[in-house]
């Protein structure tokens, strides 16, 4: 499995987040790192104006930005996060991303 093989090539190396997803214009790329029952960890890579349209997840899930700024929206209020910033977008509750830089996160899901 890809996926898994991904993850293997990682495990005990030192790595550069920011280095593992690559900006596409007019496009969000991501690159799932760690895929388990209890949740996933996946970098995602967003061109300017690019985004994730409002929806809800049944699990927590935390985003940590590594760089550029971007606009999350949670039950309608909106955040603005940067680089080194963080944001917990809780279970079941709507939510929406929009890049105002390119941008670029590590996404955190737990089950």
């Amino acid at each position: 499995m890809a996926e898994q093989k991904v993850m293997n090539d990682m495990l005990g190396k030192t790595v550069t987040l920011k280095d593992l997803a690559a900006y596409q214009d007019h496009s969000v790329v991501s690159r799932e790192i760690i895929k388990k029952p209890a949740g996933t960890v996946t970098v995602f890579a967003f061109d300017e104006g690019e985004g994730l349209s409002e929806h809800t997840a049944p699990f927590d899930a935390l985003v940590h930005v590594i760089e550029g700024t971007a606009q999350i929206s949670i039950d309608g209020t909106p955040h603005s996060v940067q680089e080194g910033e963080m944001i917990i977008m809780p279970a079941g509750r709507p939510h929406a991303l929009k890049a105002e830089t390119r941008f670029k996160m590590l996404l955190v899901l737990v089950r």
